[in-house]
């Protein structure tokens, strides 16, 4: 995959790159009434952006539920337990109260899940006035090409645990509901996207224990590295710069983010809908 993301000719959007390797911001659609030929193109632009942002919306959550139902069946987080409400919607809310912010360190979301989300769409409606809470977006396909062929070779029939207590349990400090855990499952470390069949880079810091058939010290040290590598690489990362009423769409299968909390003890809100994932992660 080229670090430069060839243009397609749109007619029914318009559509502005944020950065070579990912990311784009797409105008001249309404997306609480978009029409069939605009949705389509928005699926081919995501196909090749992984991420789009869409400012200047004004979206109530069933609108902001329709658009993601166009494409798929809406997950409901594992967190959502916890905090009442719409299933379909997770609150993203950080203020000068809260413990901590969602997504503060570079993440996939929610891999813990035997079927990871396939995608996100979080719609920020609050943003803090002093400026601050961007979202930094990594391309995973770069993040494998630009590893070493001998590391590659030696990652590219391994597997790794993800578990939803890392985060849950031990960040956030939120137990499952009482009788269950939340999930834990194991996926390969270098699969391939279903649909574009290339291979990707598949482990984050926010859910990945470690790395099945290592020694402890050995699993650790090479997760380190592999995290630093998508943390310390802006060749392969895009910033996002909220606004109130911007809708950010990404591809959950071949990025991963990280939202800064730059802001405290300003605040930021917004909700979230992600789209269920249509197949493992498989090599």
């Amino acid at each position: 995959m080229s670090e430069a993301i060839a243009e397609a000719p749109w007619r029914h959007i318009e559509v502005e790159p944020l950065a070579p390797s990912l990311g784009a911001v797409v105008r001249g659609v309404d997306l609480a009434a978009p029409t069939t030929a605009q949705l389509e193109e928005i699926k081919a632009a995501w196909a090749q952006h992984l991420v789009l942002t869409f400012p200047e919306q004004t979206l109530d959550r069933e609108a902001h539920k329709a658009f993601g139902r166009a494409f798929g069946t809406l997950h409901v987080h594992p967190l959502n337990h916890a905090r009442g409400g719409d299933a379909e919607i997770l609150v993203v809310k950080t203020d000068a109260d809260s413990k901590y912010t969602a997504g503060d360190a570079w993440h996939t979301d929610v891999t813990c899940d035997a079927v990871p989300p396939l995608g996100s769409a979080l719609y920020i409606t609050e943003v803090p006035p002093s400026g601050g809470g961007d979202t930094l977006f990594a391309n995973m396909y770069l993040a494998w090409e630009t590893l070493s062929e001998s590391l590659q070779a030696f990652l590219s029939d391994k597997f790794a645990v993800h578990d939803g207590a890392l985060p849950y349990v031990g960040a956030y400090g939120v137990s499952p509901p009482e009788g269950s855990n939340y999930p834990r499952n194991r996926h390969p470390i270098a699969p391939r996207h279903p649909v574009t069949g290339k291979r990707l880079l598949y482990v984050n810091s926010g859910f990945t224990t470690h790395i099945e058939g290592l020694k402890r010290e050995e699993s650790r040290a090479i997760l380190d590295l592999l995290f630093r590598h998508i943390e310390r690489n802006p060749r392969f990362q895009c910033r996002v710069r909220w606004q109130p009423g911007t809708l950010t769409l990404w591809d959950n299968r071949c990025t991963q983010h990280h939202a800064l909390w730059d802001y405290y003890p300003e605040r930021r809100y917004g909700e979230r809908v992600s789209i269920l994932g249509d197949a493992a992660p498989s090599l």
